[in-house]
């Protein structure tokens, strides 16, 4: 694993800060020091730190000694669907301050008489309209109202207002008003955080924007605070190396874009594993991945073709109803599409009021985890219920950190889910993870769908703490044959960090038609972007070289979404803008099978991404040995309830670190190792490619699908 530019031989530290877990890796060369911890929620430099002095110390190691470390956290994404944020107000052009409730004017349950839309971020009362008016080229038509701002200070002091996002309309084509209103809140209120959507999203759309902004305000003071403490500490006790930030788009940036932007951190952990899934199919010369990350909170899936992550400019939060599109609030950020699923390794299981057993989306988290933790949790989770089946071996989970108490386990699932059902605690623990299971594929098929995909086609990566454990199990639903648990699988995501680019991505809405465009102006949009980009790129990278991808999102003239295009390279000159029209036609067409050529196309906004270059990566396809000899007699053997049978039996275990690629297992079976446990299932054969990476594949013998 390596990261690009000149840092590819340094010691690196990678953390992941997740709901449940925090996992650490420390590459000192190409050695791999790795460990999880229980999540610090009430202060989560904590766990950081207590995980890094393990791995250091493990590889005779100090702070100083490591040249670079990256954070991904889930600490944003946290307080906003928890709603733990800071006391923010919104300041907006007058008349429009209820935009935030309005939304987008629609219902996304059309007939449920009980909708319930999700509550914006921002208390009605926090508020304000102030007058301003600038129009959709940028010009004033209303000068702003100094006087009413000036008085407006002196509120947000009386309601202690700790952080504002100021949300002009059509801003993003002058920001005037939106920097002026800035300046003059800090002559008043000088510890103020203060966020301008001109600088977080530069875009049309109203609504959009005044969710982002809204966002990135709620979250600033808590972000700013943590990441800031955190420097500070790991600085005073000896780390010399620059601290930095995945984000949601899948590429790491300077800390002080964090502390600036938080909202860009959103997805930050989940984007570790996808970049991860991306190597791993490079490595294996594996195009067509599915990347599958379950952890301890959720389990995120993500789609990747021709080794490139699919890459969003937009995602929702705090969806009122989980599966469904349009019940959450949106941010419009750069973020690898994929679909996050509550199941987890803590995630709740319960009978609902119908009789039928339901898992997530609510989680036991770390405090106070689940039932079989002995840390005071009662109610059932996904991890009681594997330990109940018997595939999780309760003296070594987590390596050794938390012992868990079967009995505690056996008890609750039996209360809770076996006696409402009429099942024995074994049967009522295959249930809960039948459910799981199902869950994560129905969830897998459906996104599927909406990108136009086959999921039989795909090679499964597991990664995370959990995922292993249920690989095999979602690959047979979704009838897919290989399966791929990498190594050091149980801290998947923040192995990905490490193979991350430097990157960002700057974006601006600048409305053109392709027939009559301003060749000169989309050209200086473009040179602004680009400067932008690389100038916080070029902070971390030092020299290295970069590469440069420009996108124009187009539409046929009043339509009211758009598509992504690359764009020539150069000048826009008359030649690129025929060629951009030939890209976009032939974009639409195998979108929607068709394009309409007598309409005029618009360029709606433009975005420039600089990043270091991928490092190469020298791919070999795997392929299982040709004889396939039967499991080892003897050994250790423990006795595991599988899917598809009624009484547990006896199955051999495994140790990963003392397989070679010449050994090959046939399931069932359970391989251990530090972080998780790979569930073998009746049908597959696995064995250790040459880059240590563990594969499962089908045997094609009759009868082998469930």
């Amino acid at each position: 694993m390596s990261l690009p530019g000149e840092i590819n031989d340094k010691r690196r530290l990678a953390v992941d800060v997740g709901g449940t877990f925090t996992d650490v890796v420390l590459l000192d060369g190409d050695t791999p020091f790795t460990t999880k911890v229980l999540t610090t929620i009430d202060s989560p430099e904590r766990g950081v730190l207590d995980g890094a002095q393990e791995v250091l110390h493990r590889a005779g190691r100090t702070l100083a000694d490591v040249d670079l470390v990256i954070l991904g956290t889930t600490l944003a994404t946290n307080a906003l669907i928890e709603r733990k944020g800071a006391r923010t107000a919104l300041i907006t052009t007058r008349g429009f301050r209820d935009l935030v409730e309005i939304g987008l004017e629609d219902r996304f349950a059309q007939y449920d008489i009980f909708l319930h839309k999700p509550a914006p971020l921002v208390a009605r009362r926090w508020r304000f309209g102030i007058a301003e008016r600038i129009d959709a080229q940028g010009r004033v038509l209303l000068p702003l109202d100094e006087a009413a701002v000036h008085q407006l200070a002196q509120t947000l002091k009386q309601q202690e207002i700790e952080s504002v996002a100021i949300v002009y309309l059509q801003s993003f084509t002058n920001p005037v008003h939106e920097r002026r209103t800035a300046e003059i809140l800090r002559q008043h209120l000088p510890d103020l955080t203060i966020t301008l959507s001109s600088d977080v999203c530069p875009e049309i759309r109203e609504y959009e924007r005044l969710s982002t902004a809204s966002a990135n305000a709620y979250v600033q003071p808590l972000m700013s605070g943590y990441l800031t403490r955190l420097e500070r500490i790991l600085s005073d006790r000896g780390l010399n190396a620059p601290l930095f930030l995945m984000t949601s788009g899948g590429g790491i940036t300077t800390l002080a874009t964090g502390i600036s932007q938080p909202v860009r951190l959103v997805e930050s952990g989940p984007a570790g594993g996808a970049i991860l899934a991306r190597l791993i199919g490079e490595q294996l010369r594996t195009p067509k991945v599915l990347s599958f990350d379950m952890g301890g909170t959720t389990a995120k899936i993500c789609f990747i073709d021709d080794y490139q992550p699919q890459i969003s400019r937009s995602f929702e939060f705090g969806r009122v109803h989980r599966y469904q599109k349009g019940s959450g609030l949106p941010v419009r950020i750069p973020v690898i599409e994929m679909v996050e699923i509550g199941a987890g390794g803590g995630s709740i299981a319960r009978i609902d009021t119908l009789g039928r057993v339901q898992v997530g989306p609510d989680s036991a988290g770390s405090q106070p985890g689940p039932v079989s933790y002995d840390l005071g949790g009662t109610q059932v989770t996904i991890t009681d219920a594997n330990v109940q089946l018997g595939v999780i071996d309760p003296a070594s989970f987590a390596q050794g950190k938390i012992t868990l108490n079967p009995g505690l386990a056996a008890e609750a699932i039996e209360r809770q889910i076996g006696a409402p059902l009429a099942l024995s605690a074994d049967l009522a623990a295959q249930a809960v993870t039948e459910i799981v299971a199902e869950n994560m594929a129905n969830a897998a098929r459906v996104h599927a769908t909406e990108l136009g995909k086959q999921v039989e086609n795909y090679t499964l990566v597991a990664f995370g703490g959990a995922a292993p454990l249920h690989a095999a199990r979602l690959a047979r639903k979704l009838g897919i044959r290989r399966v791929v648990v990498p190594r050091s699988a149980g801290v998947g995501s923040a192995l990905g960090f490490l193979s991350a680019p430097i990157a960002y991505q700057a974006v601006r809405s600048f409305y053109q038609q392709l027939e009559g465009i301003d060749h000169q102006a989309v050209d200086q949009v473009l040179g602004e972007l680009e400067r932008q980009a690389r100038d916080i790129v070029r902070q971390a990278s030092g020299e290295a070289p970069l590469a440069l991808q420009r996108l124009v999102y187009l539409r046929y003239a009043g339509q009211g979404h758009e598509v992504p295009v690359s764009l020539p390279d150069g000048p826009l000159t008359a030649d690129a803008v025929g060629e951009l029209r030939r890209r976009f036609t032939a974009v639409y067409r195998q979108l929607y099978g068709r394009s309409l050529d007598h309409v005029a196309v618009e360029a709606i906004s433009w975005t420039v991404t600089v990043s270091t270059l991928s490092a190469v990566v020298e791919g070999h396809p795997a392929s299982a040995p040709r004889s396939v000899p039967a499991p080892e007699e003897g050994g250790a053997r423990r006795a595991v309830l599988l899917a598809d049978r009624s009484a547990p039996v006896p199955v051999p275990v495994f140790v990963r670190s003392e397989l070679t690629p010449q050994v090959v297992i046939r399931g069932p079976a359970l391989i251990t190792e530090a972080e998780t446990t790979t569930v073998v299932d009746d049908g597959f054969i696995a064995w250790q490619t040459a880059q240590g990476h563990l594969l499962l594949e089908e045997e094609k013998t009759e009868g082998a699908r469930a």
